[in-house]
């Protein structure tokens, strides 16, 4: 056997069982510091009637999103089912009975969360999520290959997936404005446009602070929580209700950061999906050199 035959045998093994070997390191992730003064939203759902008109304003400064007419945003009828984000709108209204069903019905506003630890940019693979150092999340859709795995780790159901877009498909989830208006030094346009000021915008300590005002002043008119404050280590869009969150399609979560629960599950597969790769191209690289040493000897014969 040649110098240059073993040579090439010998690094084409070594390289095969490193990625046998794999990481003998247990997965773990650091906690990135979250800035206490980000930006973020407090809903007050007692405030909330139903306008819609948070929906109209997204709709209309979202120019990805498919253009609707004004009387769209008009029609109640669409109360009647429980309604989720999708690719055609980053914010929707639902309408759910009171615990006292003789009082007026509860009305609250969902959109992407802006998690403070997100699920969404830990799972994905390719870096196509970031967040912010003002708290929101914004995607890049050059950098994402349509894996998904965003949608399956988001505690809150936020990201939805171009299905019926064929050729160029996206991920859309509410931007929190980032290039209209955030990055400008406005406010976003739902909490702008909102005529009951169901929405205040400002820093997320100053929100949380003048949420637990309003629950001690009017004990009974709030439930005694903050939803947002810790769940899932936190998240930019927290919620003050008078009936339990989980009435109004809150999930109930815990309060560790989302991503302790999606990076070990991410981790361990490709832990796992490494060796078999391993194998593969230490074959295939010995089957190559094999067959180009066939073809030059009977060439040469």
């Amino acid at each position: 056997m040649s110098n240059s035959r073993r040579k090439f045998l010998k690094s084409l093994t070594g390289a095969g069982s490193l990625m046998l070997l794999g990481n003998k390191k247990p997965a773990h992730s650091t906690i990135p510091k979250v800035n206490p003064d980000q930006f973020g939203v407090l809903v007050d759902t007692t405030r909330c009637v139903g306008c819609r008109q948070c929906e109209k304003e997204c709709n209309s400064i979202n120019e990805d999103l498919p253009p609707r007419a004004a009387e769209d945003f008009k029609d109640k009828s669409v109360f009647n089912e429980r309604r989720r984000m999708d690719y055609r709108s980053y914010t929707v209204v639902n309408r759910y009975e009171s615990v006292n069903k003789s009082d007026n019905p509860v009305y609250a506003k969902f959109q992407c969360m802006h998690c403070l630890y997100p699920a969404c940019v830990s799972a994905c693979i390719v870096g196509a999520f970031t967040r912010e150092k003002d708290g929101a999340i914004t995607y890049d859709a050059w950098k994402c290959i349509g894996c998904r795995y965003c949608m399956a780790a988001c505690p809150f159901q936020a990201p939805a997936y171009e299905f019926a877009n064929v050729l160029t498909p996206q991920v859309r989830k509410c931007t929190f404005c980032f290039n209209t208006r955030l990055s400008k030094g406005q406010i976003p346009a739902c909490v702008e446009s909102c005529p009951m000021e169901v929405m205040k915008f400002g820093k997320r300590t100053e929100l949380i602070q003048n949420a637990n005002e309003k629950i001690s002043k009017n004990p009974g008119r709030y439930v005694s929580h903050i939803y947002g404050e810790k769940e899932v280590g936190g998240t930019s869009w927290m919620y003050l209700s008078n009936i339990p969150f989980q009435a109004i399609d809150l999930p109930k979560l815990g309060y560790h950061p989302a991503p302790g629960y999606t990076e070990p599950i991410q981790h361990a597969i490709f832990k796992w999906f490494l060796p078999p790769l391993g194998v593969y191209a230490t074959l295939g690289g010995i089957w190559w050199f094999l067959s180009s040493k066939k073809k030059k000897e009977q060439s040469d014969a």
